[in-house]
């Protein structure tokens, strides 16, 4: 597996890690729908957590969070519609983004909440 690839792993791995730890209950990782993959889907109370990971190596080209661009977004939306009516859910949806960036052997993690909003 490329190492890029390995780090991605890495990070969605911790990003789980980290949101169980903060009582939300992952429902499902990788979920696909046509051209979309969400990363994670989450509750916490009342809320559908949906949890886009993005980890780097190192700050040099940007924040990890700088890396989710509009069309991401819009497929994004289209497959948690699509979750949300084949699961019959009636909640509150939050788009959030949990950035990760190593440093040496260790992980920062930052979780970002309401990074965006779906229009």
């Amino acid at each position: 597996m490329a190492q890029h690839n390995e780090l991605g792993k890495k990070g969605e791995q911790l990003a789980a890690d980290f949101l169980v730890e903060n009582n939300y209950h992952i429902l499902e990782r990788n979920y696909r729908f046509d051209r979309a993959e969400v990363d994670i889907i989450a509750k916490k109370d009342d809320i559908l957590a949906i949890i886009e990971v993005k980890t780097r190596s190192s700050l040099d080209f940007g924040n990890p969070q700088d890396f989710v661009k509009p069309k991401q977004i819009k497929n994004l939306v289209k497959a948690v519609d699509e979750y949300i009516i084949e699961n019959d859910l009636d909640v509150e949806v939050r788009f959030d983004i949990i950035a990760i960036v190593k440093e040496n052997k260790n992980y920062n993690i930052e979780h970002l909440e309401n990074a965006f909003y779906h229009f």
